[in-house]
C-alpha cells in the first residue's frame, strides 16, 4: 500500500478506503477540508501501486495496522468508505482493536459474489481499468454514471499502476459469497450506511440492513453512485463534520 496523509498527526484520525479503480488521493477534496482539525489518513490499495504484489485482504489490513501503529494512532474519529472500499472497511472494523467513533460508507459494494462469477469478472474489470489510463479517461462515462473532472485523474493514475495479476488476487477474496463481517450493535448505532435512490448498488441495502439492524441508513434521493461526494466534496465534508460532533446527519434538502 501506499500512505498520504493531511493534517496535524496530534489531531483526530480520520481513515479513508477508496472505491475501486481509483488511488487513496480521491479521498483529497474531502479530507482538504477535514485536515483544518483532523489528521487524513488515504491509503492507496496495494492493487493500484506499481511495483507491489497484492497478497490478500488479511495483508492489506496488516498493512494498515502496522501504518496506524507507527503513526501513534490509538482512536480513529471516523472511518469513511466508497463503494468497494466498504467491502475492505467492514473487515477491519470488524477485527481492529482501535476505537471507532463513528463510520461514514458511500455506496458500499456489498455484493456476495461465487468465486467462478469473480473469477469470470476479472478480466473485465482490468480491462475496464486500464482503459481509463489508456484513453486518458475518456471511456470513464462508459464505466461510470459521470465523467467528472474531479474524478477522471484517480482513475487514470489507477489504470497505469494497476496489473493483472493484482486485480485478479484482490477479486479472490473480496466480495465473497458469505455472511458480512460481524460488528459490535454498539458500533452500529454509530455507523451510517448510505445509498443513492438511483445507484444501482441501492439493492444491497436491505442485506446490509439485515446484517447491521442498529445501523443508520440514510438515502440521498435523485443521486447516482457516490455523486455528493465527486460533486460537492466539500458539502460532502460538512456532512461527515456534522456526524463527528452531533451522531448525526445533517439537514439536507436531498435526504430521505
Amino acid at each position: 500500500m501506499l500512505f498520504k496523509a493531511l493534517g496535524q498527526s496530534t489531531n483526530p484520525a480520520v481513515l479513508f478506503f477508496h472505491a475501486m479503480g481509483v488511488v487513496g488521493d480521491s479521498s483529497e477534496p474531502v479530507a482538504r477540508v477535514l485536515a483544518q482539525h483532523y489528521f487524513c489518513i488515504m491509503p492507496t490499495s496495494t492493487v493500484y501501486c506499481p511495483g507491489q504484489k497484492y497478497v490478500s485482504k488479511a495483508d492489506e489490513l496488516r498493512q494498515m495496522e502496522t501504518f496506524l501503529k507507527e503513526q501513534g494512532i490509538t482512536r480513529l474519529a471516523l472511518v469513511v468508505a466508497s463503494s468497494i472500499g466498504a467491502d475492505l472497511a467492514v473487515a477491519f472494523l470488524s477485527q481492529t482493536k482501535v476505537p471507532v467513533d463513528h463510520v461514514f460508507i458511500d455506496g458500499g459494494q456489498f455484493a456476495q459474489i461465487g468465486s467462478v462469477t469473480r473469477h469470470i469478472m476479472v478480466p473485465f474489470l482490468y480491462l475496464a481499468i486500464k482503459s481509463l489510463y489508456r484513453s486518458k479517461g475518456k471511456t470513464l462515462k462508459k464505466i461510470m454514471w459521470c465523467d467528472d473532472d474531479n474524478i477522471k485523474p484517480y482513475f487514470i493514475t489507477a489504470g497505469q499502476g494497476l496489473t493483472y495479476g493484482n486485480i485478479h488476487r484482490q477479486m479472490g477474496d473480496s466480495l465473497v459469497n458469505a455472511p458480512l463481517p460481524a460488528l459490535p450493535e454498539s458500533l452500529q448505532a454509530h455507523c451510517f450506511f448510505e445509498f443513492g435512490s438511483k445507484e444501482d448498488h441501492f439493492k444491497y441495502r436491505d442485506a446490509v440492513m439485515k446484517a447491521y439492524p442498529k445501523a443508520h441508513y440514510p438515502v440521498f434521493r435523485d443521486y447516482d453512485h457516490m455523486q455528493y461526494q465527486i460533486r460537492d466534496p466539500k458539502g460532502f465534508a460538512q456532512m461527515l463534520l456534522t456526524i463527528m460532533k452531533k451522531d448525526a446527519m445533517p439537514e439536507l434538502d436531498f435526504l430521505q
